[in-house]
């Protein structure tokens, strides 16, 4: 893999963020509604389906809002009709930005994703722009802050249940899979014992790019402002997170 963690991002984003639970609650029931409406409302079956219902259970969203999300989804309930669209773009410094959205208003959202790149020196680009610098793969993170466990026994479990690559570094082990793999591996992990504090379907970028502190300061700036809108459900960059 590229040599940069994919956890520096996640901590940087973590520390940063203060969500209000109704905003995390209507961004976790529609990626439930979209993974159900493609894959149906099973999740023994459907693995994108399973890892939002983890994502909402670990944010502490009721199971009734999850189970209505699902039921909109299958037409056991009327709702709003979402679709997917994937912006792509620059921001500060030519750092390569892909922003997933599930709306209900097409318009509106194209609107208010290209003022957010106006606004904090970025520009849209046209589709393909940047994602030929990305891989679609499996995403898998274990924390091991207090050490316990070891990265010889956690690199050997990770590689027999089928990992493509795992990455040690600050208190973490990151795994990667191929897409067709990925549920494989964490339910392998999960029987083992191993509680998955991140596990997605993911896009990785071939190389992470550093910039100056001033353009990462705007950069980050700009994922503020796209997190700050209900309808952006991912948003993934080849930002070098500073130390």
């Amino acid at each position: 893999m590229a040599g940069h963690s994919k956890w520096k991002n996640i901590q940087k984003r973590k520390n940063a963020q203060d969500a209000k639970k109704g905003k995390i609650f209507m961004r976790h029931a529609k990626d439930l509604y979209i993974a159900a409406k493609q894959g149906g409302g099973d999740p023994s079956t459907n693995a994108a389906l399973r890892a939002a219902i983890d994502k909402a259970k670990a944010d502490n969203m009721p199971n009734d809002n999850i189970d209505r999300a699902i039921k909109k989804a299958t037409g056991a309930l009327d709702g709003a009709s979402y679709e997917e669209i994937t912006y792509e773009g620059y921001g500060p410094g030519g750092i390569a930005v892909i922003v997933h959205v599930l709306t209900d208003n097409r318009n509106r959202t194209a609107a208010e994703i290209r003022h957010a790149f106006k606004k904090n020196g970025g520009n849209l680009g046209e589709n393909g722009s940047v994602t030929f610098m990305f891989d679609r793969k499996g995403y898998i993170l274990i924390l091991n802050e207090d050490k316990s466990i070891s990265e010889d026994d956690m690199t050997l479990e990770a590689i027999e249940a089928g990992a493509e690559d795992i990455i040690t570094q600050d208190g973490a082990f990151e795994i990667y899979t191929t897409p067709d793999d990925f549920e494989a591996v964490c339910n392998h992990l999960r029987t083992i014992g191993y509680e998955l504090e991140e596990q997605e379907l993911a896009l990785i970028p071939h190389n992470y790019q550093s910039v100056s502190e001033d353009d990462e300061a705007k950069l980050h700036l700009l994922m503020d402002t796209l997190e700050e809108n209900e309808d952006v459900q991912d948003i993934y960059h080849n930002l070098r997170v500073n130390e």
